[in-house]
């Protein structure tokens, strides 16, 4: 990708103060690109079977944080298999908790399966409860250019939300619905596999890190889930209101990619 394309992404953003401290290196972005479309991350695993053996796994891969304690779920309610179809499936059946009673339908997840960039938001909204799709809409098309600006295409990355169904009147998620998901998303994570996860927007990275502390607080930091690096960035909704901000997650994603090119190495 050259500058003049860069910039341009950068100005349908709106971010016309976005100006790195050193410029990026196109012709990097662009390896960087094929490189992750021509090396897709491998899917022999051993997968789990039931709940159980997800614990098992849960504990040998060092999970983070309460709510991602695969123990409790409650075992007699969720059954993985080791292919996305039955899990979407899954999903789709799922009455957990009361949120199956409000919603359209469920928001299981969408791009490649095979990515190394893994996005993590905080529930569905209304379009992404109408459409069944997360981040659309302004924010969605927002984020499609967070994501261009540096070098990588919505189609190349896999998105998905902690919450599978929305929560009346985009509320923030209860604590009981995060965790009537929470397996839901961690056997998401092991299909996966992703080299890097991007917690976005503060309930997103609050939850997965099992932290109290604010988005700033948690920005500009290599922090864990899975043994996977976890970067946190600003959700594109809360840019849309904060104009201000967007310089702020551009030095974010510029984090991103420095910590994704370390690990290439």
């Amino acid at each position: 990708m050259d500058n003049a394309t860069r910039l341009h992404y950068l100005e349908a953003m709106g971010i016309t103060i976005w100006v790195p401290r050193q410029r990026p290196i196109a012709s990097e972005a662009e390896a960087m690109q094929s490189e992750a479309l021509q090396n897709p991350v491998s899917q022999d695993v051993d997968y789990l079977q039931s709940v159980d053996q997800l614990a098992i796994q849960a504990e040998h891969i060092d999970l983070v944080g309460n709510h991602f304690n695969a123990r409790s779920v409650p075992h007699d309610t969720l059954s993985f298999n080791n292919d996305w179809q039955t899990l979407q499936q899954q999903v789709a059946a799922c009455q957990q908790c009361s949120l199956c009673e409000t919603r359209t339908q469920t928001v299981f997840g969408v791009g490649n399966r095979h990515a190394d960039w893994m996005l993590i938001g905080e529930a569905p909204g209304q379009n992404e409860d109408l459409q069944g799709e997360p981040f659309v809409g302004k924010a969605g098309q927002l984020l499609t250019e967070m994501l261009r600006a540096i070098g990588l295409r919505r189609e190349e990355v896999y998105i998905a939300n902690m919450l599978k169904c929305r929560p009346p009147n985009n509320r923030d998620p209860l604590p009981t619905e995060v965790q009537a998901c929470h397996a839901f998303l961690q056997q998401q994570i092991i299909l996966l596999q992703p080299k890097l996860i991007l917690a976005v927007g503060r309930i997103a990275a609050q939850n997965l890190l099992n932290s109290k502390q604010t988005l700033s607080s948690l920005r500009g930091i290599r922090h864990q889930l899975h043994n996977i690096p976890l970067i946190v960035i600003p959700h594109p909704a809360y840019l849309l209101r904060s104009l201000l901000e967007k310089a702020k997650a551009w030095e974010d994603l510029q984090f991103a990619l420095s910590v994704y090119k370390e690990l290439e190495k």
